[in-house]
């Protein structure tokens, strides 16, 4: 009878307590299981592996051009050859020397103009038709695909097409308004400085409107039912729902569409040169800070054109990634009002 109590009182021990022979064990709580140790090594080694080739890949053509840029930025050149350390040297001359010293304030000004006429016809437009379709039943996919298919061209091809379907001689805008009477409509469209900016913005926003429709679709589609039902119970107006209910809740893919619009926009190249050229023709009318950097780095007549462009470049870098990580809390912090 001792011995039967004693082997029942082992067998109860070993299951009560883990531990290394000669060593007291630890007691494992119910339901924890027990650490992985080496389970747990081949599926590292397998989000590693698959990991490599993309954080690769991101640090040869983001971080090292980064980094690059900023030694670049510190050190004056002779062509390609540095000629000693500049300090913050090359970022004076950016504000201080002419003509870099007004084309940097100019090429801002246009940057934020572009960004705010963007913001005001492409994402307002891409929610308008996002909440159409939304309500709409027939024709849905087609329209989507259609208002879609426009940003997967090149911005450089969608330049050139609508250079020449603005041609005032020969394009199709300008022949289809004599077409009909409405010859005072016909302008050089690219050729005066008044409207060269905002027909940019107009192309731009033609190109991506499909970007913010499709992101507020998904936002409009994730809205409980039970939301707007309630608030047209309570006797509320299509729009007093749609500002009072639907538009808060649009929040964070405001946030999303805002950051990534401005991103875009202050990084904007090769749709202005292929619409107005290097130079932001017309008179530097549409000049911004990507068509300055390229001019800075590859048609300047300075032997310092590399430590300028640097600094330049570092500069753009610091603005926009500041900014966007600025505008991002702020709409985090209106996501945690909500909740």
């Amino acid at each position: 009878m001792v011995q039967a109590r004693q082997r029942r009182l082992t067998a109860g021990s070993r299951g009560a307590f883990v531990g290394r022979p000669g060593k007291p064990g630890r007691s494992r709580r119910p339901g924890h299981p027990a650490r992985p140790g080496r389970l747990g090594t081949p599926r590292r080694r397998l989000l590693l592996a698959l990991l490599l080739p993309g954080l690769t890949l991101y640090t040869l053509f983001i971080v090292y051009p980064l980094v690059s840029a900023l030694q670049y930025s510190l050190f004056r050149w002779s062509g390609t050859r540095q000629s000693g350390f500049a300090g913050l040297a090359n970022f004076g001359d950016l504000f201080t020397r002419y003509p870099l010293s007004e084309q940097v304030w100019r090429a801002l000004e246009h940057n934020v103009l572009f960004f705010v006429g963007t913001m005001l016809v492409q994402n307002t437009a891409g929610l308008t038709f996002a909440v159409l379709l939304h309500r709409s039943r027939r024709g849905k996919r087609f329209l989507q695909t259609v208002f879609t298919l426009p940003h997967m061209v090149s911005p450089i091809v969608v330049g050139y097409l609508w250079s020449a379907m603005l041609n005032p001689q020969f394009g199709v805008v300008n022949a289809t308004f004599r077409a009909v009477g409405l010859d005072a409509l016909a302008q050089p469209w690219r050729g005066d400085p008044n409207l060269a900016l905002p027909v940019a913005i107009c192309v731009n926003a033609w190109q991506w409107i499909g970007f913010p429709m499709l992101l507020f679709g998904a936002a409009l589609a994730g809205i409980p039912e039970e939301y707007h039902e309630a608030a047209r119970c309570d006797g509320a107006s299509a729009w007093h729902t749609f500002r009072r209910v639907t538009l808060p809740l649009l929040t964070p893919a405001i946030g999303i569409v805002s950051v990534l619009t401005f991103v875009g926009n202050f990084n904007v190249l090769d749709l202005i040169y292929s619409l107005e050229g290097s130079q932001g023709n017309p008179a530097g009318a549409t000049d911004v800070l990507g068509l300055l950097f390229y001019r800075t780095a590859y048609q300047n007549p300075d032997a310092n054109a590399i430590g300028q462009s640097s600094a330049l470049a570092v500069c753009m870098f610091v603005l926009i990634f500041g900014t966007a990580l600025a505008a991002s809390r702020v709409f985090r912090r209106m996501e945690d009002r909500l909740k």
